[in-house]
């Protein structure tokens, strides 16, 4: 039997017991007893966490990541659980893409993160014939999307909720206009402007994020709102949740950290999918986080090789590398008081869990033993030599950080 000793617990030094993969016990420090001690000296304990929303490129674009890779990136973040979209090549659309892409995750990680693939939603991706999703639920999807690709034909999204409900998976929906936000790189509004690069306006991905909400009050079944980005689309949210719509909502840690502003001069590690926003957009999403009218965090993990960065902006892929930085983040806004660990906790492993039916340790007796320590007193810069993921493409490459993950646990067994 392990014992975890005097780690950190919302505040208090606890003992956690672990035994057959299992919590067999959680109490004040000093109060429990097994035969294998790990001295946790104070480092703050945190359940594993649950990204919901990942790109891990396996298979067709293991330049940019593997499998392998991201599950390293997600356990050297906290991560015991990672859910990864089907816009790889081939997509996701097939049983026997699903259980290759499972087969990876345990020939390079046996012991875990384990790995949730998301089934595509329409073939292709192109929003014109849906996937055989019972297939792809038997091979071991979660839930369904088109992300990457919004679904324009309201009438064939529809068929596609209607699908998922009645396998008992949710549709996780990115929301854009396909008129509104075709060939835009950034935000639309003053930053843009002196930029001279074209935007995407607030309300490409609020429109979108309500045709879901009513299709889901009418079927009345529920739906997921990806990488919520605009205030406007958290108002419409709330609206939404205080109907009884069936909604949840996620964001992401840039979009609570950084503003449109954070392009600067051209920087292409900065672009992402949906763009950032402005500080009005930061304060309204930092409130929802906190209130629970956004339901949890994911990364939407997006790696890119160096090269594919290293071109004009118009020309640059969306998106950016996460689930290595995504704790250290975020526990920066339990410093600035924003959220508390509590939140950290219910955001990124309680939340995700309830929705999408995933494993989760809340320390009772029972839970999987899935947790991981952290230092927030650590320092690091973010580097190629220190990002575990294949990818390094990020606005926070070269920046001091403070706080890291220093060891993990998962179904008792210590993965570093």
């Amino acid at each position: 039997m392990l014992r975890i000793t005097n780690a950190a617990y919302l505040g208090e030094l606890r003992d956690v017991l672990v035994e057959n993969g299992h919590i067999a016990g959680f109490g004040p420090a000093g109060s429990l007893h097994g035969e294998n001690t790990f001295d946790a000296k104070g480092r703050k304990l945190f359940p594993g966490f649950t990204d919901a929303h990942t790109h891990l490129r396996e298979p067709g674009g293991e330049w940019k990541e593997t499998i392998a890779s991201g599950l390293d990136a997600a356990a050297h973040g906290g991560f015991v659980s990672v859910m990864c979209m089907g816009n790889t090549n081939p997509v996701n659309e097939e049983a026997g893409v699903t259980r290759q892409m499972l087969d990876s995750a345990s020939a390079s990680w046996p012991h875990g993160p384990r790995l949730y693939p998301i089934g595509a939603a329409t073939v292709g991706l192109k929003g014109e014939e849906l996937t055989r999703m019972h297939e792809l639920k038997k091979a071991g999807c979660v839930a369904i999307s088109n992300d990457g690709k919004p679904v324009a034909n309201t009438e064939i999204f529809r068929r596609v909720m209607e699908y998922a409900a009645d396998l008992g998976m949710i549709v996780i929906d990115h929301c854009e206009d396909p008129f509104l936000a075709v060939n835009t790189h950034m935000n639309e509004g003053i930053t843009s402007g002196i930029l001279g690069l074209r935007g995407q306006p607030d309300v490409a991905e609020t429109i979108q994020a309500a045709r879901s909400i009513f299709l889901a009050e009418y079927l009345n079944i529920p739906v997921h709102i990806a990488h919520v980005s605009a205030r406007k689309t958290v108002d419409l949210i709330a609206w939404a949740k205080q109907r009884g719509v069936k909604v949840t909502a996620e964001t992401t840690p840039h979009y609570l950290l950084l503003d449109e502003t954070a392009v600067g001069l051209y920087d292409t590690n900065a672009k992402v999918n949906p763009p950032l926003r402005t500080q009005a957009d930061i304060a309204s999403l930092r409130e929802a986080v906190k209130s629970g009218v956004i339901d949890i965090l994911v990364t939407d993990h997006a790696p890119h090789a160096v090269h594919e960065k290293e071109v004009p902006f118009d020309r640059a892929p969306n998106g950016f590398t996460g689930m290595d930085l995504a704790v250290s983040l975020t526990y920066d806004l339990v410093r600035q008081n924003v959220l508390s660990e509590e939140d950290l906790i219910r955001l990124w492993a309680v939340r995700p869990a309830e929705i999408f039916g995933l494993p989760c340790n809340q320390f009772r007796i029972g839970d999987p033993a899935d947790f991981f320590l952290f230092d927030p007193e650590e320092e690091w810069t973010v580097s190629r030599e220190t990002l575990h993921s294949k990818s390094c493409n990020t606005p926070w490459l070269g920046q001091k950080l403070c706080g890291r993950v220093s060891n993990l646990w998962i179904g008792g067994y210590q993965i570093f």
